[in-house]
């Protein structure tokens, strides 16, 4: 036993390595003191320098480096078939092989969990500023609905559309205005503040799609990336939610509802736009599921220029809908986001409505 340990012992001191971080962050988690001192002092400043760093180049390095992950991945396969197959000890080698893929998962997940997992077990949005997700009214709901519906009325025509009418605002234009998104919302939100470094265009964008992201914050390398195949009517307020997950904010619904709020208190007509269509889709779900006939009533007071975006939207992730890569992706990310704590998984994206219903129905009513 002690002469197989030491013949492999590098890559047993490496897999204990990674047991004993993985282990530190289990049972250090529910610590929440510790995990707001960990995201304050160390992953949050280190994730800045890392999206400042990673900002002097123009394309996704996540991307890049997922790329040469991916292709690593298949050499290493291929270079221990080849080499377990010309070995005088096949056994021994293909178990050095096999163990050194499982430390490197192992040491892959562990830095996730010390990125990124940290920032479900710390103070989160709603902590931070005292406005939390509540049961809301059927009433509430309606008028919340109603008063984003005529929000995009307001905004519907300053945007440049295409001949038919669907929203045409160039997606570079659009990515070029982010790093002033969150300025107002700063001054409501001291804690948000970052020095933010724009947001970038993902070249697998239709694969993205496939998968069912629309964009994706990288805590690796500090960046929010975003789906560019995708209708460009909801890019504005995406940017703005990849933009929050730089801030250490974690929460999927609570990252799409300060979208809405970045986008509509931007001052940028575009993003104003884009911010209130994501909330009116939101909140227009779950009314429909509520009060089917309140919905239709609202619903037909949209102009022709939203329900042209709406259609546009829909059709388009239409041809994904129910593919093999979207359920496994799916499936793949809520377990993800349970691994972390998380477990609404997937379905806390519907905490969204009660946080936006919350914050507007005193708007409504003003």
């Amino acid at each position: 036993m002690k002469a197989f340990f030491l013949r492999h012992k590098k890559l047993h001191l490496w897999l204990l390595a990674d047991l004993c971080l993985l282990a530190a962050f289990f049972l250090c988690r529910g610590n929440r003191r510790w995990m707001n001192a960990l995201t304050s002092r160390v992953t949050t400043p280190l994730q800045a320098a890392l999206g400042h760093l990673t900002a002097r180049v123009p394309f996704s390095v996540m991307e890049a480096i997922g790329a040469c992950l991916a292709v690593g991945a298949v050499l290493y396969a291929v270079w221990s078939v080849i080499a377990v197959a010309r070995s005088d000890h096949r056994r021994s080698r293909l178990y050095s092989a096999a163990l050194g893929a499982v430390c490197a998962a192992l040491t892959a997940a562990a830095a996730a969990c010390f990125l990124w997992g940290v920032y479900f077990w710390a103070d989160g949005f709603q902590d931070r500023s005292g406005i939390y997700a509540q049961p809301v009214s059927r009433e509430d709901l309606t008028a919340v609905t109603s008063y984003f519906a005529q929000q995009l009325g307001e905004t519907a025509e300053g945007v440049a559309r295409d001949e038919g009418g669907v929203f045409a605002v160039d997606r570079e234009t659009i990515l070029s205005q982010a790093p002033e998104v969150y300025t107002a919302l700063e001054a409501e939100f001291p804690f948000l503040t970052f020095a933010d470094t724009g947001v970038k265009p993902m070249a697998f964008s239709r694969l993205m799609s496939r998968m069912d992201f629309t964009g994706f914050y990288c805590a690796f390398t500090g960046e929010a990336n975003v789906n560019v195949d995708s209708p460009a009517c909801l890019l504005p307020s995406t940017a703005a939610h990849e933009m929050a997950h730089q801030r250490g904010i974690a929460s999927e619904q609570e990252c799409n509802f300060l979208a809405v709020l970045a986008s509509t208190a931007s001052g940028d007509p575009v993003y104003a736009y884009s911010g209130w269509l994501m909330g009116y889709i939101y909140l227009g779900n779950a009314l429909y599921s509520a009060d089917p006939e309140a919905y239709w009533a609202i619903r037909d007071t949209l102009p022709d220029t939203v329900r042209a975006d709406l259609a546009d939207n829909n059709a388009y992730w239409d041809q994904f809908r129910d593919t093999v890569a979207q359920t496994v992706s799916n499936k793949v990310y809520d377990g993800i986001l349970k691994s972390y704590g998380d477990q609404r998984g997937i379905r806390s994206y519907g905490t969204v409505v009660d946080l936006l219903v919350v914050y507007y129905r005193d708007r409504c009513a003003a």
